[in-house]
């Protein structure tokens, strides 16, 4: 099959490109599906330059989330019947003509979305739904701050905060431009903070009449550490999802975590069990999925996306999203 590769197994964006890879083997419970489109993630830029090895057993092919059709089934897989249109999450591979999968880490694509829109949901939205559903514990009349609220995650944060009941959310970006886009987006954010020029916990007080939110989903580490400590309420929950400043923090008082009850979560997906994925994927298949639509359908739940691009163009596509550009996801087709 043809797989979108790296020349030298790592390196710049100019040792993408499109070549043979074996053929795959199906194993137990295991499918085969053609890949129709598949979505790009930091961590397939960071896993390019040969710092986020894939889970073992997993492809060493780029790419971890996609839509397609199966094409065949491996010995006692019997969920799915062949031509039916799916979307996954893979520990790798997705990158590629085809894609071996357990079954349990598929769920049906939705008629009301294309293969573009259904490609650019797997990672953001299992990733947020996690923080914010499993780990957040999210309740009705919460109050919730999300950082980096216009990445791909982030958006999905705010979604998903604001239909499960939350009574705000407050999400931060970098730029004025940013904030109002969170702002004006249907089930957008309530309130926001510019991070390099306004204190959030601040914020999120004078938001909150100086309660404090009940939940925080942070992706920044050390810079927000003490900050998210002091905007957390009574019984917070903050679940970090990613070290973006830095992962330590030289000096801090710990006594707020105690006295307010505090508890916090670290948070990934991609080296999880199989077991818990299939878990995660089930409950998001019936919580969630059915309430996303694309940009312009009306579902309580949106999916947005930057750019298409064929995979012929990859470099280009890890060039847009290494220079930030994107607002939305960025998906490719395999064409």
């Amino acid at each position: 099959m043809r797989a979108v590769l790296i020349k030298d197994n790592k390196g710049p964006v100019d040792n993408l490109y499109i070549g043979d890879a074996p053929d795959l083997v199906l194993q137990q419970n295991e499918v085969l599906v053609k890949i129709v489109a598949f979505g790009l993630n930091r961590l397939d830029i960071i896993q390019r330059e040969g710092n986020y090895p894939p889970p073992p057993g997993s492809s060493d092919i780029l790419g971890v989330e996609f839509s397609g059709t199966i094409s065949k089934l491996g010995p006692g897989a019997s969920k799915w019947k062949i031509g039916d249109e799916v979307l996954g999450l893979a520990g790798g591979g997705a990158y590629a003509e085809y894609i071996a999968i357990l079954e349990t880490h598929l769920l049906p694509k939705p008629a009301n979305l294309s293969w573009v829109e259904a490609a650019s949901i797997p990672e953001n939205f299992l990733t947020a739904f996690q923080a914010v559903v499993l780990y957040g514990e999210i309740h009705e009349n919460d109050d919730v701050l999300v950082h980096a609220g216009a990445s791909g995650v982030g958006v999905a944060a705010i979604q998903l905060a604001r239909i499960n009941g939350a009574r705000t959310v407050t999400a931060t970006a970098s730029t004025q431009e940013k904030l109002d886009l969170l702002l004006n987006s249907p089930n957008g954010a309530t309130h926001t903070a510019n991070y390099k020029t306004e204190d959030f916990s601040a914020v999120v007080k004078e938001v909150t009449g100086g309660k404090g939110v009940d939940i925080v989903v942070d992706f920044v580490g050390q810079s927000h550490w003490d900050k998210n400590i002091d905007a957390l309420g009574l019984d917070g929950r903050m679940v970090l999802l990613a070290m973006l400043s830095g992962s330590t923090v030289t000096s801090t008082n710990i006594a707020p975590i105690l006295y307010k009850r505090l508890k916090i979560q670290g948070s990934t997906l991609r080296s999880r069990t199989p077991e818990y994925q299939a878990e995660l994927i089930a409950r998001f298949g019936r919580e969630a999925l059915p309430k996303i639509t694309g940009t312009n359908g009306a579902g309580p739940i949106k999916t947005y996306i930057h750019k298409v691009y064929p995979w012929t163009e990859i470099q280009n596509a890890h060039r847009e999203m290494e220079a930030n550009k994107n607002s939305g996801k960025i998906i490719v087709e395999v064409v």
